[in-house]
């Protein structure tokens, strides 16, 4: 856990999710789907979550934040590798901050929270994906020195057309 003391975020903490912030997650999830408009995208249950974060073998973790005692944000990373490096990364997943504590610098806290944790996790990179239309996410990720990196374009199989391949 990592709590700030400077400024209008000296109640600000960042802590490690636990299962009892499962339901929590979920909801973040959701306003994160509406958000991105895809709000009936989200399959996620309390179980699945449960079973995906806190898991024996999750492979995914997440965090939570918390001003003045109230949830108003998560994210959910995970570790990827790069053969380039040699190393493990870190990949940001998902980050959301509630619309009324944006732009407060807790976005910035959560990010900064992450690095130092990719830092001392011997990580060679920091990565996370954002819309192309979610200007105000990609002017802050400039604003803290990321660049997008334009030559990789992401594929994605998923649902039918995943099983569909993977029984060809």
């Amino acid at each position: 856990m990592i709590q700030l003391s400077k400024g209008p975020l000296e109640n600000l903490i960042i802590r490690k999710a636990t299962p009892e912030d499962t339901g929590l997650i979920l909801h973040f999830i959701t306003e994160l789907a509406i958000y991105e408009k895809e709000p009936d995208a989200v399959e996620a249950t309390e179980d699945s979550i449960r079973d995906s974060i806190f898991g024996d073998d999750s492979t995914a973790q997440a965090i939570i934040c918390l001003l003045n005692n109230k949830a108003i944000g998560f994210a959910v990373y995970f570790y990827n590798y790069s053969t380039w490096l040699g190393k493990k990364g870190l990949y940001l997943e998902d980050l959301y901050i509630m619309p009324e504590h944006r732009n407060c610098g807790a976005g910035k806290e959560i990010l900064k929270f992450l690095a130092k944790h990719a830092i001392d996790n011997n990580c060679g990179r920091f990565e996370w994906s954002v819309l192309d239309w979610n200007e105000p996410a990609i002017k802050f990720y400039e604003s803290i020195g990321a660049r997008p990196q334009s030559e990789w374009v992401i594929y994605r199989l998923t649902g039918e057309k995943l099983r569909e391949f993977a029984d060809r």
